[in-house]
């Protein structure tokens, strides 16, 4: 018979072999990798702020990269993929593939780039959370 201790352990060094387990998951989806840990509010503020921002972008007619002609494309490219699965649907959608024909385009391009990174940063936070390297 298993007791309360023991499957705490056996929790515990399942938890320890999928390390990376958080910052995977939140790279895929917004704020995962802190629910993961159970941290609750920290989780729900990032994900409302880069859904918000990936949102925001895509309503105002933001662009979202696809190729890579040169540095600059190259550089928006690696931001919309920090979005993870935003990024993939998104694209699957058909969504963010208009040319950009007005003044708030620019802008909402920028806000899905910067979601994406803002996405990154909280991967790996999620992942010196889980490491220890951060409390």
């Amino acid at each position: 018979m298993a007791t309360a201790s023991n499957k705490n352990a056996a929790e515990q060094d399942i938890l320890q072999r999928f390390v990376y387990l958080p910052l995977i998951a939140g790279w895929l989806v917004p704020g995962a990798g802190h629910f993961l840990l159970r941290k609750w509010g920290r989780g729900a503020l990032l994900a409302a702020s880069i859904l918000g921002m990936f949102t925001l972008g895509l309503l105002m007619r933001g662009k979202l990269y696809g190729g890579a002609q040169d540095i600059l494309d190259m550089l928006g490219l690696a931001g919309d993929l920090g979005n993870g699965l935003l990024y993939l649907v998104s694209r699957a959608l058909g969504l963010g593939t208009d040319q950009v024909q007005v003044t708030t385009a620019d802008y909402g391009t920028r806000f899905i780039v910067v979601a994406g990174l803002l996405n990154v940063i909280a991967a790996v936070d999620a992942h010196n959370l889980r490491t220890g390297r951060k409390s």
